[in-house]
């Protein structure tokens, strides 16, 4: 178990671990017990970042006009740095790569958007 500067984990935290554990299938042990699994908090950055691609998933029906150039070339870009990290860290994390790939891949998509209505506007003036 994952302690931060070797402190032990809290009672909370053990008796939730403890109490899953036990429901655990054996063909899922070696994801759970796995330093980039569930009980560690390098699974639940990732997973939780996935909300950031539902909610871009969810602004592609924006109007290209009101996408933020600035915030999703940003948010593509961090998906780039946090992807290339996912596979260099030890153990690989491959929940952070997908979910980052995911990020760049939405907001990729945003930024080519709103650069298409930018070029469009300015062709049309």
């Amino acid at each position: 178990m994952m302690v931060d500067e070797g402190k032990p984990p809290t009672k909370l935290y053990t008796a939730i671990i403890n109490t899953v554990d036990k429901f655990v299938p054996n063909f899922l042990r070696p994801a759970w017990n796995s330093p980039a699994g569930p009980k560690y908090v390098f699974f639940w950055a990732p997973a939780l970042k996935w909300l950031l691609v539902i909610a871009g998933i969810n602004d592609l029906k924006r109007p290209a006009e009101k996408v933020s150039l600035n915030q999703s070339t940003v948010l593509a870009l961090t998906g780039v740095v946090w992807s290339r990290y996912a596979v260099i860290v030890i153990p690989k994390n491959y929940t952070m790569l997908s979910v980052n790939l995911f990020v760049l891949a939405t907001q990729g998509i945003q930024v080519i958007r709103r650069l298409r209505y930018d070029l469009e506007q300015r062709q049309s003036n």
